[in-house]
């Protein structure tokens, strides 16, 4: 086994996935592109300073960004949607790729400046693919307790988030859940 491989962090186990499916057929969380929420990833990617930002329900396979904002005039946009679309067209991307499923799994926010700074990220197809050197995401809890998704950032450039940029993107969580709680049907 290489180095490079003996690194790779695998996909965390994720034994809610059919409950997670079950609550967000409840809420109407459809993996369906949701204007709401594309809303919510704009605001949250001028907040960050990135480029991108994402609204994320992750499924047994793959992650589906029900919220996606993808700023067209970074130089980066164009180089990032040819590696996306080469890795998993529009708004879809695997389970196994990126950050959000770590996030899923711990059930807390994950705050990465510089993802190669963390040995158990670098080897992320997200990093050598897309380009990916800074991420920030929090859990969409639900009030069951259930981690239902992420809401999240991303940047082609090393970022110095720290405590406010947490505190922000814990806030815009809060945000998401009441719009899905909002949702449900009684």
């Amino acid at each position: 086994m290489s180095a490079t491989n003996m690194r790779l962090v695998a996909t965390p186990p994720d034994p809610h996935v059919q409950h997670r499916m079950e609550r967000l057929r409840e809420l109407g969380i459809r993996e369906e592109p949701d204007p709401q929420f594309d809303a919510v990833a704009r605001r949250l990617a001028d907040a960050a300073g990135a480029p991108y930002a994402m609204v994320n329900i992750i499924s047994g396979q793959r992650q589906y960004f029900t919220g996606l904002y993808t700023r067209a005039e970074s130089q980066t946009s164009a180089a990032m949607e040819a590696a996306q679309t080469a890795v998993s067209p529009g708004r879809e991307m695997p389970k196994d790729h990126g950050f959000c499923p770590h996030v899923v799994a711990r059930g807390l926010p994950l705050v990465l400046g510089d993802v190669c700074s963390y040995p158990r990220f670098t080897s992320n197809p997200v990093v050598d693919q897309i380009g990916i050197r800074s991420y920030m995401g929090a859990p969409l809890i639900d009030h069951t307790g259930l981690t239902l998704g992420t809401v999240c950032t991303v940047s082609p450039e090393t970022q110095s988030w720290g405590r406010p940029e947490l505190e922000t993107i814990k806030s815009f969580a809060t945000e998401v859940m009441e719009l899905m709680h909002g949702r449900e049907r009684p």
